[in-house]
């Protein structure tokens, strides 16, 4: 990206990949894209904790409406995870909160516990997460001091690999380091599989590191990274987004008037939540399906 800003024509949408740095929350990351772009609309779709680093959504002008509705359930991580100490927040960035070691602890007990946390599990989000008790965010109510404590949640964890395990020493007290990759679906807390084998070992553990590397259909490959300057801006244009995410369907010229109002399509039968195109790839709407017409979930272009 350029560090002065370069505006983008109104009529420009689509999805940016930022490479996410470490320090940055997501909404820094949105506001640097808004003076970049020269626009106010600019949202962004699952949220990097500022110690994380990688893959974040970036929507511009139309495509703030495309990013809640984009198929983006499987997502994968690189990361590390310390065993023998536990924080409050589960990752680096908390306050210690205790230490007992993991002397006694061989790499192979520890290898045994990784499969449990395969599948389809139920895990109990971090107490410092985003998710809103009563309109109030976790992290701000464990801030004010409250104790929280949340129901655990379905989640599927497809891949769960360890590819380096290390012993190290933190203030003379022997931990393991893990340097791990994970798929996963959305709502998955890296930081919580972290705590969670340290609680299977007995011995506590936490995130030190964490990278996303893929949402969806999309990776780093397709990035834009250097926020405070470097590269252009690399727009994905909204119908190939859109192409990458749902089925597709092409409409004929009569079709293509009825979705640019937003009308029923009779006799349409898709099976799921479908990006519909004209003949010259122009990217329209979303519709879904009701029995066997389909209607209108988004329409992206004006009547």
């Amino acid at each position: 990206m350029s560090q002065h800003t370069r505006p983008v024509d109104p009529a420009t949408s689509g999805v940016l990949v930022i490479d996410k740095p470490a320090g940055w929350t997501s909404h820094q990351v949105v506001g640097r894209v808004r003076r970049l772009v020269g626009t106010r609309k600019v949202g962004h779709a699952g949220t990097l904790d500022p110690m994380a680093t990688g893959v974040l959504l970036v929507g511009v002008n139309r495509a703030t409406r495309l990013l809640g509705h984009l198929m983006l359930t499987e997502k994968s991580y690189t990361g590390t995870i310390r065993l023998g100490i536990s924080t409050v927040t589960d990752d680096a960035e908390g306050e210690i909160s205790r230490m007992v070691g993991t002397a006694g602890v061989s790499h192979d007990v520890v290898l045994e516990q990784i499969p449990r946390f395969i599948g389809d599990i139920l895990q109990k989000p971090t107490s410092v997460s985003a998710i809103k008790i009563n309109g109030v965010r976790c992290y701000a109510r464990v801030r004010a001091g409250e104790d929280v404590d949340l129901v655990p949640r379905p989640v599927r964890v497809s891949r769960y690999q360890v590819t380096d395990v290390r012993d190290g020493e933190v203030d003379g007290v022997a931990v393991i380091d893990l340097n791990i990759e994970v798929g996963c679906s959305s709502g998955t807390y890296i930081r919580a599989l972290a705590r969670d084998l340290g609680a299977a070992l007995g011995i506590g553990g936490h995130l030190t590191a964490l990278r996303r590397t893929q949402v969806g259909p999309f990776g780093l490959d397709r990035s834009t990274s250097g926020l405070e300057g470097g590269d252009d801006l690399k727009i994905i244009d909204m119908a190939e987004v859109a192409r990458k995410c749902f089925p597709v369907r092409v409409l004929d010229d009569h079709q293509v008037t009825d979705v640019r109002h937003g009308r029923r399509l009779t006799d349409t039968v898709l099976a799921d939540l479908t990006a519909l195109m004209d003949e010259s790839g122009q990217f329209l709407a979303l519709y879904r399906p009701s029995g066997n017409n389909a209607v209108a979930e988004a329409v992206f272009t004006p009547a």
